[in-house]
C-alpha cells in the first residue's frame, strides 16, 4: 500500500539525522565542554569531568576485555560511592545491562536475582562482600567477583577471591571507543520490585526512558546548570531515580554521602554549597531532630524532593523555616521512578499550613516526559469522576515506562492490559486534575522510602508453628513513615508473646521487614471468611496514636477462634 503523504516519501531515517536516545552522551558532552568542572565530591576527593568520561570509558574497557558485551548483565551492590556513578556509564557503555542490588536485602533474595538476570560479573563495596559471599553460596551463576575499596570505609574486610576495582579500572583503555545502543529501545538497566508476590519481578529499563526522565528530572526540580546534588537517596532505588544522568545533563556536580546521618548531611549542605536532595520523610526527620552541634546555618535554599507517604505537617513547617522548599513527587520502579510531581502554585502558598500540608500530601501531575496519567476504573478502563471521593488504579502510558518485565511475559502482558500500565495503586482524581493515592491494591508497605510487601511476611509469621492466622498492614510511625504492623490469631493451646514472633521474622526476614509491632486478636473476616484489612489498618492507627507497645496481655492469649 502506498503512503499517500508526501512528506513520508524520499525523507527516511538516516545517521545523519536520526541517532538513538542515550544518557551515555550526556557524560560525553560535559567532559568535552567542562572538562575541568567537579562531577564529583566524596569526602576529600574531587574529581573533574573530564576523569569521570576517563573512568567510565576504562571500566566499559575493562568489562569488554572480561568478556562482557552487549545484553549482558553486570550486578552492582555498591553504597552512594564515585563506583556506583561510574557504573551507571561504564557498564552500558560497552553493552551491558545494570543491576544495581538493595544493599539491605538478604542473602537468599540478592542470589535469587543474581541467577534470574544471569550476573556475569558482580562489583561489590568492601562492606558488603560478607553479604555478596553469602549470596554466590546459593546461586546457580559464578559471576566474575570485583571488589571496591571505599576510603570512606575503614573497616578490614578481607577480599577473598575478588579482584581489585582500581586495578581492573586501570587496565582499561583510557579512550575506549564506547558503544552507542544499536536501539534505543535496548535495555539499560534492569531494577528488581520488593516482590508483592512470589518472587520479585525485574524491571527492564531501555536507554529512550533513561534518557528522557533524566532530562525530565531536570525540567521538573528547575536544576540550574552547575547545580549540586547530595546523594542522600540511595542509587540502588530504580537507578537513583535517573539522576546519576541527570546530573552529567547539567554538567552539576555530585556530592556522594556513604551513609544518610544528620552531620555529613547538614556538613555537606552548607559546606558543599547543595542546593537539591532527595529522600524519604525519614531523612527530613533525621534532618530536623538532628542536635543543634550538628546544624548548619544555609545561607541558600535548597530544594528536597520526597515520594512515599507524605511527611507530616509539622515536618514540612520545620523544613521550610530551615530553608528547604519540600516537593512531593511519586513514580514506581516501572516508571523509571518518579514520573508524577505536585506541581506548587504560587498561590497555594498564602494558605494556611494545615491547607499547604493537606495539598502537599496529593502526589500530582504527570512529569514532562510522561504522555499520559489517570485513574480509571480498572474493570471498564475508563476514567473516574474528576471529584476527589471516587476511586480507581493509578495508570501511566508513555515513554518512561518500562520496557517490560525480564523473562515474565504474564506479569508484563498483566501489568499492560488495555494499552496502560497499571500501577496498582488506588487513587482519586481531584477537579484540578491532581491525584492522590488513598490506598495500596497490593498492600505494598512503604517504610523509609523501602518497599515491603505484606504478603512476605505473612508467609513468615505463618510458618511458625504456633501461628494460625496472620495479616499484616501498615502502621504510621514518625520516623519511618510506615512500619509492618502484624494482627495475629495463635493456635489452639500456644502461648507465647510479641518479642519471640519478632525473634522468629529477624531469623528469616531482612531487619527492616520486621514488623515493628505485633498484636494478638481475633482478626476481622467477612461473611466469606475474607479478612477485612481495612478495619485492621484502622487499628493499626489506633494502636501508633495510643504509643502501647502491645495490647494488654488478655488479648495476647487469643486464639484462632473455631469456625
Amino acid at each position: 500500500m502506498t503512503d499517500a503523504n508526501p512528506y513520508n516519501i524520499g525523507l527516511d531515517r538516516n545517521p545523519a539525522n536520526h541517532q538513538p536516545l542515550t544518557p551515555l552522551t550526556f557524560l560525553e558532552r560535559a567532559a568535552s565542554v567542562f572538562p575541568e568542572h567537579t562531577a564529583i565530591v566524596h569526602g576529600a576527593l574531587r574529581r573533574s569531568y573530564a576523569d569521570f568520561y576517563r573512568r567510565s570509558r576504562q571500566l566499559a574497557s575493562a568489562l569488554t576485555q572480561a568478556g562482557i558485551g552487549r545484553g549482558d548483565t553486570v550486578s552492582a551492590l555498591l553504597a552512594n560511592t564515585p563506583a556506583m556513578l561510574e557504573c551507571h556509564y561504564g557498564v552500558p557503555m560497552c553493552g551491558a545491562v545494570l543491576h544495581s542490588i538493595n544493599t539491605r536485602l538478604d542473602a537468599a533474595i540478592i542470589a535469587f536475582q543474581l541467577d534470574h538476570a544471569g550476573a556475569k560479573l558482580v562489583i561489590v563495596d568492601r562492606e558488603f562482600m560478607p553479604l555478596m559471599q553469602d549470596a554466590l553460596a546459593l546461586t546457580a551463576v559464578k559471576p566474575v567477583l570485583i571488589q571496591y575499596d571505599d576510603p570512606e570505609f575503614t573497616e578490614p574486610f578481607a577480599a577473598g577471591d575478588a579482584f581489585d576495582y582500581e586495578a581492573f579500572v586501570a587496565g582499561g583503555a583510557p579512550d575506549f571507543a564506547w558503544l552507542m545502543p544499536l536501539d534505543e529501545w535496548d535495555a539499560i538497566a534492569i531494577n528488581y520490585t520488593s516482590g508483592t508476590t512470589g518472587d520479585p519481578k525485574g524491571v527492564v529499563s531501555h536507554h529512550r526512558g533513561a534518557c528522557l526522565l533524566a532530562q525530565g528530572n531536570a525540567l521538573t526540580a528547575s536544576m540550574p546548570k552547575h547545580a549540586f546534588y547530595l546523594w542522600t537517596l540511595p542509587m540502588f532505588h530504580c537507578n537513583g531515580w535517573c539522576f546519576p544522568w541527570t546530573l552529567s545533563a547539567i554538567i552539576g556536580t555530585h556530592v556522594c554521602l556513604r551513609q544518610v546521618r544528620a552531620e555529613p548531611i547538614w556538613a555537606a549542605l552548607a559546606d558543599e554549597g547543595v542546593t537539591h536532595l532527595c529522600g524519604a520523610p525519614i531523612v527530613m526527620s533525621l534532618m530536623i531532630q538532628a542536635p543543634a552541634a550538628a546544624k548548619r546555618e544555609l545561607h541558600h535554599n535548597v530544594q528536597f524532593f520526597t515520594a512515599a507517604a507524605p511527611p507530616p505537617e509539622k515536618v514540612l513547617a520545620d523544613m521550610k523555616t530551615a530553608g528547604f522548599d519540600v516537593v512531593h513527587l511519586y513514580g514506581l520502579t516501572e516508571t523509571y521512578g518518579p514520573a508524577v510531581v505536585n506541581d506548587w502554585h504560587d498561590s497555594w502558598s498564602e494558605l494556611p499550613l494545615a491547607e499547604q500540608a493537606r495539598l502537599k500530601s496529593r502526589q500530582g501531575v504527570r512529569y514532562l516526559p510522561l504522555e499520559q496519567l489517570d485513574v480509571l476504573d480498572p474493570d471498564t478502563m475508563l476514567p473516574v469522576p474528576r471529584d476527589g471521593q471516587t476511586m480507581g488504579e493509578v495508570m501511566f502510558r508513555g515513554n518512561v515506562v518500562m520496557k517490560g518485565y525480564f523473562r515474565n511475559p504474564q506479569a508484563t502482558q498483566e501489568a499492560f492490559a488495555g494499552g496502560w500500565f497499571h500501577s496498582g495503586d488506588l487513587g482519586v482524581m481531584h477537579p484540578d486534575g491532581y491525584i492522590q493515592l488513598k490506598d495500596r491494591s497490593k498492600d505494598v508497605i512503604i517504610s523509609g522510602g523501602e518497599n515491603i510487601s505484606s504478603i512476605e511476611i505473612e508467609e513468615v509469621l505463618y510458618r511458625h508453628p504456633d501461628v494460625a492466622v496472620v495479616a499484616v498492614v501498615a502502621m504510621p510511625h514518625d520516623r519511618w513513615g510506615e512500619t509492618p504492623c502484624a494482627f495475629v490469631e495463635l493456635s489452639e493451646g500456644a502461648d507465647m508473646d510479641p518479642d519471640q514472633l519478632r525473634d522468629w521474622c529477624r531469623n528469616h526476614l531482612a531487619g527492616y521487614k520486621v514488623p515493628g509491632r505485633i498484636a494478638f486478636m481475633p482478626i476481622p473476616r467477612t461473611t466469606t471468611g475474607k479478612i477485612q484489612k481495612f478495619v485492621l489498618r484502622e487499628r493499626a492507627r489506633a494502636l501508633a496514636a495510643e504509643g502501647t507497645s502491645a495490647i494488654s496481655a488478655s488479648a495476647k492469649k487469643t486464639k484462632h477462634p473455631a469456625v
